[in-house]
């Protein structure tokens, strides 16, 4: 079958994305945003979807990297749902449990491609409210934190107009094994629901389209 291939292409006065995505890869990357724990989140992405994904991005980092997270999230949304084309005989919902180490970070339902973008992030790790206000304040040093992936991740999901539904079951403090396994898990979900089935016929929607 033809390999489902899209372009990157996005240029703002703030920043400037090139690459491709191939949603039938074997999960090889070339990622460099300047923003380096994306870069390694993003391999990881294509590593556990086994997508093939080359990526460049140059942005107004010296202000913050609000935009070129926002943006790169828009463009990589933009590609997957143009490499999906029309959906015919995908799987289009798919879900993983991801663990890293202490953390076990969920997605569930979880990827369902269904053209209506929904995006949620719900914290039900033991320390629960405080432990998130705690990895989400910048005083902590990290570069790279869960409102930026947050924000990243719903960026996606918009532009993609996929539902996915992120559940962190169990974290003890380490943002980067949180994330690590929320970028996996997304992965492996994506990877489900993209894949064909021969048994499916057509668009999986009783609504003959999604």
């Amino acid at each position: 079958m033809k390999p489902r291939i899209a372009k990157i292409d996005r240029k703002t006065k703030e920043v400037t994305i090139r690459g491709k995505l191939n949603l039938d890869g074997s999960g090889r990357s070339t990622v460099a945003t300047g923003v380096r724990f994306l870069d390694h989140m993003l391999e990881l992405f294509a590593k556990h979807g086994l997508f093939d994904l080359a990526l460049t991005a140059k942005g107004d980092l010296d202000v913050d990297l609000h935009h070129t997270n926002e943006d790169l999230g828009l463009a990589l949304g933009e590609a997957f749902k143009r490499a999906l084309g029309e959906k015919r005989g995908i799987r289009r919902m798919g879900s993983a449990f991801v663990p890293m180490d202490e953390s076990l970070a969920r997605v569930r339902s979880v990827a369902d491609l269904s053209g209506r973008p929904y995006f949620r992030l719900d914290w039900a790790a033991k320390r629960g409210a405080d432990s998130f206000r705690r990895l989400t304040d910048r005083r902590s040093g990290f570069p790279y934190d869960l409102d930026d992936a947050r924000h990243f991740l719903e960026s996606f999901v918009t532009e993609s107009r996929i539902t996915v539904h992120l559940d962190v079951l169990k974290a003890d403090g380490d943002i980067h094994h949180i994330l690590e396994a929320v970028f996996k898990a997304l992965g492996r979900s994506l990877r489900g629901a993209v894949e064909r089935d021969p048994r499916v016929k057509g668009v999986p929607s009783t609504k003959g389209k999604l």
